[in-house]
């Protein structure tokens, strides 16, 4: 008998397996598939402070491994998400789930934060620093350790339940960021976000999405990813969220390998709503292969 166990920031999950950030809705959509208490725990749609329309479309673009997005961080604002989004939730979903915060000043990010802490529900937040530093001069948070370190620091203030960083990976040194939000207070860093990338129709000669530029996901960022994760993971001391490019229950073994406690499943989701479940179905089968008794043993196992 295997254990798929895993504790993420001292809440024990039942598996590594969660549906990344905008890929999951607030999970009441999924729940109408199959019964969602089977996953680890899922990370929400991104919530900020106001309510936000989106980019303009199209904002979906397909690749050959993947996809690109530019939604926008569409979201009903954090108001509407503790009256209608929460509730609904509730209803599905009886484990601890993971708050996506996100903003365009410290002050955005700390009012989100504070807004939601009051619900028993979240176990931690996910705060991600790739949004555009409108004071900054629209340059990302997560680009500069110093304003990755504020904003940690700013939410910090706010909650005393667990803060996992969410970075980008659009950066030339990972590991400095990671650590400057080690020290300003967070629990646990979650990595990589999505890459920027691009498509161009030949036809029109324009590019497809709208925003021009987007997030590119899916199973070619894969080994930037593990790359990420396993340089991280010889940084700091608190645990790591990995994801990038995870289709299956091998991509789980070698992401925990590289170092991360739990793993977030993110485009996948929208090529096969059945993805997480499956994964943690298979998850056993996989580890028995590999002579795997216990997932918390293999964390970090490649180093």
């Amino acid at each position: 008998m295997v254990s798929t166990k895993v504790e993420l920031c001292g809440v024990v999950l039942d598996n590594p397996i969660i549906p990344a950030s905008g890929t999951f809705g607030f999970g009441y959509e999924f729940a109408e598939l199959y019964d969602i208490n089977c996953l680890g725990s899922f990370s929400f749609k991104g919530t900020t402070k106001d309510a936000r329309f989106g980019n303009p479309t199209p904002r979906i673009a397909e690749c050959e491994a993947g996809l690109i997005n530019a939604v926008g961080l569409q979201n009903p604002g954090v108001d509407k998400v503790l009256s209608e989004e929460l509730p609904k939730l509730k209803a599905c979903f009886s484990k601890p789930v993971m708050a996506n915060v996100s903003g365009f000043s410290v002050e955005d990010y700390a009012y989100t934060v504070e807004r939601l802490d009051v619900e028993d529900q979240i176990g931690w937040f996910e705060v991600n620093v790739s949004c555009p530093n409108v004071h900054g001069g629209g340059m990302s948070f997560g680009t500069s350790p110093d304003a990755a370190a504020e904003v940690t620091r700013a939410v910090r203030t706010k909650t005393n339940k667990p803060i996992i960083i969410k970075l980008s990976p659009n950066v030339t040194d990972i590991v400095s960021i990671a650590k400057a939000c080690e020290d300003a207070g967070a629990d646990g860093i979650s990595l990589i976000n999505t890459l920027l990338g691009m498509r161009i129709d030949i036809k029109t000669k324009k590019p497809i999405i709208a925003n021009k530029m987007g997030g590119f996901s899916g199973p070619a960022i894969k080994p930037v990813a593990l790359r990420m994760v396993y340089q991280v993971f010889d940084a700091v001391k608190i645990p790591i969220v990995g994801m990038g490019g995870i289709a299956t229950a091998e991509d789980v073994i070698e992401m925990m390998l590289a170092g991360a406690t739990a793993v977030e499943v993110g485009a996948q989701n929208l090529v096969d709503p059945f993805a997480c479940r499956d994964i943690i179905n298979d998850l056993p089968r996989v580890m028995e292969k590999y002579g795997i008794k216990d997932l918390k043993e293999i964390i970090g196992g490649a180093h």
